[in-house]
């Protein structure tokens, strides 16, 4: 006995009451939940609909659907930073090697030779924190508009555009604001604190670039490759 189409939307309505907000996490548990049920009636034909949905839904634990929802979310941000890696490593490669090396050489000769130090280093952090929060902004009212127009929500394309992980490496400027806000107007830095504030400097915007622009570039792509049905069903 097979499900009808009114009954396969009923389980992805109970998945979305459960809290399962992805499309492609709703699907997976609907097509896990229409196969017991399947299987349930091939043994038991008079049992309905419900009660054969609350008997599997059981077997999920007290947390539901929650923990399926925590490893898949694992699973994306895991692949979102592999994929940061491997546009990062491409910056370590000819030809753009050459202008990756020019960056932190003129970052670094700006900060030794200007009379603002302190000015200059919290203007790069500044910059940066500022785009990444532009970037977040934008990018949620832009999947935010998505919805609205489809009705559905994918989880890697949720973590593509809000950056996966990316508030962590705010963390890292912060700490050079905390040096700064110690210095004496008679403070310099010292050549290795300038080589070690331009090599991360440096690295911090290139990723910023690979996780604003580069990666939603090829957004399509990735999810295409996620999602075999992706285009199929918007």
């Amino acid at each position: 006995m097979k499900l009808s189409s009114d009954q396969i939307q009923q389980l992805y309505s109970f998945t979305q009451q459960h809290y399962v907000e992805y499309y492609d996490l709703q699907t997976e548990l609907v097509d896990h939940l229409a196969n017991s049920i399947e299987e349930q009636w091939d043994e038991n034909p008079k049992r309905s609909l419900e009660e054969a949905l609350q008997m599997e839904f059981k077997k999920f634990g007290i947390f539901g659907f929650s923990d399926i929802v925590e490893q898949r979310q694992k699973a994306m941000n895991k692949k979102y930073n592999t994929l940061i890696w491997k546009h990062f490593k491409e910056f370590f490669m000819l030809p753009r090697i050459i202008a990756t090396a020019l960056v932190f050489v003129l970052i670094y000769n700006i900060a030794s030779i200007t009379k603002y130090q302190e000015v200059f280093v919290f203007g790069l952090i500044s910059i940066f924190m500022l785009s990444v929060f532009i970037n977040l902004i934008i990018s949620h009212n832009k999947l935010k508009a998505k919805f609205v127009a489809t009705q559905k929500k994918w989880l890697f394309e949720d973590v593509i555009y809000r950056c996966g992980s990316v508030m962590a490496f705010v963390q890292l400027p912060l700490q050079f604001l905390i040096r700064i806000g110690g210095m004496s107007e008679s403070d310099k830095m010292t050549p290795l604190y300038l080589a070690l504030f331009s090599l991360i400097t440096g690295l911090l915007f290139i990723i910023a670039y690979i996780i604003q622009f580069v990666i939603p570039s090829k957004a399509s792509e990735y999810l295409k490759q996620t999602y075999p049905e992706y285009d199929l069903v918007l």
